[in-house]
């Protein structure tokens, strides 16, 4: 019988560090899905036009919101691969328990969110390169392509957040769905019945209700309170419903 004791903050520490080596892959595919965003980015995120006579005028607007959208969509999937089974076996190499694999989960998808959210801002910066550079006929507002400032700051905070927030819905959905495979059919029938129900009714519902919630939040301060309110209550959730979960023998 060892008389080591391991404390439960070391162990936690151990395999956050194991999964950021383990699972360098995850990191690749943010690259290549930021990429794949910059490209759809070129097209502009807005646009506004008007002419007379022989004059024709369109402005068109370039911004990282379809990069940060990407990846949300890319922290959200991200969540829901590390819960399966191939990847919960990793943490049977390390003395571990339910509660330490949690934990170092969340660990590695804040640090995943952190990355995801200062590339994906200061990818603005790249879009703007790439149009002046390929397309000579625009012209780059000075203001739009200055130096990083304070609003640069906390648009990468509320990214990071926005992030951090589709990571914990997405390792709740991959918990859920672990305990029952019909959940993988369940939750989607929903998610998409609800849109087409709401776009029926003409009025707003649920997910629009949730999109305003969450998006359309003027105070900054209750902005990272709803959004950390939300994120310990799913990844509560998920940590106690893993309990669930088969030992592995």
């Amino acid at each position: 019988m060892s008389l080591t004791k391991v404390s439960l903050s070391e162990i936690v520490r151990q395999q956050y560090v194991y999964k950021l080596k383990a699972f360098i892959q995850v990191f690749m595919s943010l690259v290549f899905v930021q990429i794949i965003a910059i490209l759809f980015s070129q097209g502009g995120s807005g646009m506004m036009g008007s002419g007379g006579g022989l004059i024709d005028l369109e402005v068109h607007y370039y911004s990282a919101d379809v990069v940060v959208a990407f990846t949300m969509l890319w922290g959200f999937i991200t969540a829901i691969l590390i819960t399966t089974k191939a990847y919960r076996n990793d943490d049977f190499i390390f003395v571990t328990n339910r509660i330490s694999s949690n934990l170092s989960n969340m660990l590695f998808l804040l640090t995943a969110s952190v990355i995801g959210g200062i590339t994906s801002m200061m990818s603005t910066y790249l879009v703007k390169i790439i149009i002046a550079l390929f397309k000579g006929d625009h012209f780059i507002n000075s203001s739009a392509a200055s130096a990083p400032s304070v609003g640069l700051f906390f648009g990468i905070c509320a990214t990071i957040l926005y992030i951090f927030l589709f990571c914990s819905l997405g390792y709740l959905v991959g918990t859920v769905v672990q305990l029952s495979r019909v959940f993988a059919f369940a939750l989607p029938v929903v998610f998409v019945g609800g849109l087409f129900f709401d776009g029926m009714r003409g009025q707003a519902g649920i997910i629009e209700s949730l999109f305003t919630f969450f998006f359309m939040e003027n105070s900054f301060v209750l902005f990272i309170f709803k959004i950390l309110f939300t994120v310990c209550l799913s990844f509560s959730a998920a940590f106690i419903l893993s309990n669930r979960m088969e030992v592995k023998p």
